[in-house]
C-alpha cells in the first residue's frame, strides 16, 4: 500500500498536534506534512527554500484563517496551477460562515469540513476522510511531476 503524503496547512499548534497524532493511528500508511502559515504552504508545493525536497502531497489539509497568507487566498492559487490543481483540498476550518462555505466551493474544493471541538468527533472526522480520500478515491497517477524545484 502506497504512503498517503498529506499537506496539512495549520497554524494553530494544538490542532495540528492533534491531527497529526490521530492520523499516525490510522490503519492507512500516510506522512503528514505540516506548515503553519498560507507562504509556507507555497513554499512547500513549489518546493523553494527550505522545501526543496518536499514531496508532492496527495491531499492538502488547509485551514482558512492563516497568517502571511490566507487559507482563501491558497486554495485559489493552487486550483489556478495547472502543475498543482488536480491536489484534492479540504478545507479544514472552524468557520461554519455560509459566505467561506460558497466561497470555498467556487475556487474549488473538494469538500469542506468544520473543525469538531470535541476529540471524538475529531476522529470521526479524520476516519471519514481516510476512508473516502485513501480507501475509496482513485488519484491520478504522477507520471511527470511537473512540480518545478526552485
Amino acid at each position: 500500500m502506497k504512503i498517503v503524503e498529506i499537506l496539512l496547512v495549520e497554524d494553530n499548534e494544538a490542532d495540528a498536534f492533534l491531527l497529526q497524532e490521530v492520523f499516525q493511528e490510522s490503519p492507512y500508511r500516510n506522512k503528514v506534512n505540516v506548515v503553519a502559515n498560507g507562504l509556507e504552504a507555497m513554499e512547500f508545493l513549489h518546493r523553494k527554500g527550505s522545501y526543496e525536497n518536499a514531496p508532492r502531497p496527495d491531499i492538502i489539509l488547509l485551514d482558512l484563517n492563516l497568517p502571511k497568507k490566507d487559507g482563501r487566498a491558497v486554495l485559489e492559487e493552487v486550483k489556478g496551477d495547472p502543475n498543482l490543481k488536480a491536489i484534492p483540498v479540504i478545507v479544514l476550518t472552524t468557520s461554519e460562515s455560509e459566505e467561506d462555505v460558497k466561497k470555498s466551493y467556487d475556487s474549488h474544493a473538494n469538500c469542506y469540513i468544520t473543525k469538531p471541538m470535541e476529540l471524538d468527533q475529531t476522529y470521526k472526522v479524520v476516519q471519514g476522510i481516510q476512508d473516502f480520500w485513501f480507501g475509496v478515491v482513485r488519484f491520478p497517477k504522477i507520471v511527470n511531476d511537473n512540480i518545478p524545484r526552485e
